[in-house]
């Protein structure tokens, strides 16, 4: 159903955040990198970093097709880019501690924590192209089919990561990878089911 038009002064701010998010997540992705001691970790977060250079880029485009400036900066944008900043220092600050095992839970906290906000940006995107006409939502649902899927995959595997490697530090019996990651979930549905599979998975 196509309603009226929204706010373009709002959708703008939105593309700043989402921009800004994606500027962010490379350097999280980075640092996350190097707090990986999981071998499978390391590697996923890898594919991730590189999917989100093609997010940065996809965004760009966007910009240029719809003539915004991907430099100019909004009171929501500098508060994404603090909070990038801040997810980074944290895992840093993990890394100064010297425990590996302590610094790679808290990177999958942080990446948990950046990968919700573009997963909101995106499914917020998804929306707008959805709702509207014209040029710009088409422009806008390009984007979004290029990236939804990979966004999906960024937030609810990392999730279940940061369970499974959670309840190994407690000293439980953990799936590894986790059940998010081997049934390769790509919905909210699909990720609570992985999770309630868990059990079965351990007992084979």
């Amino acid at each position: 159903m196509k309603s009226k038009a929204g706010k373009p002064k709002q959708i703008h701010e939105l593309l700043y955040q989402a921009l800004e998010t994606e500027i962010g997540g490379l350097s999280i992705y980075e640092t996350a990198v190097s707090c990986a001691v999981n071998a499978d970790l390391k590697k996923e977060w890898k594919d991730y970093l590189e999917e989100t250079r093609t997010h940065h880029r996809v965004l760009l485009t966007v910009f240029e097709q719809l003539g915004l400036d991907p430099e100019a900066n909004s009171p929501g944008r500098d508060v994404v880019r603090h909070l990038g900043e801040s997810l980074v220092k944290a895992m840093k600050m993990a890394i100064n501690a010297g425990d590996p095992d302590a610094a790679q839970l808290v990177a999958t906290e942080c990446v948990v924590l950046a990968e919700t906000k573009d997963h909101a940006n995106w499914s917020l995107i998804g929306l707008i192209a959805d709702q509207q006409t014209g040029r710009e939502a088409k422009i806008l649902k390009q984007a979004y089919d290029a990236v939804a899927v990979d966004e999906d995959h960024h937030l609810y595997h990392t999730q279940g990561w940061s369970r499974e490697l959670w309840i190994e530090s407690l000293g439980l019996p953990a799936v590894l990878p986790p059940p998010e990651e081997v049934k390769q979930v790509e919905t909210a549905i699909g990720a609570s089911r992985a999770e309630q599979s868990r059990e079965k998975m351990l007992n084979h």
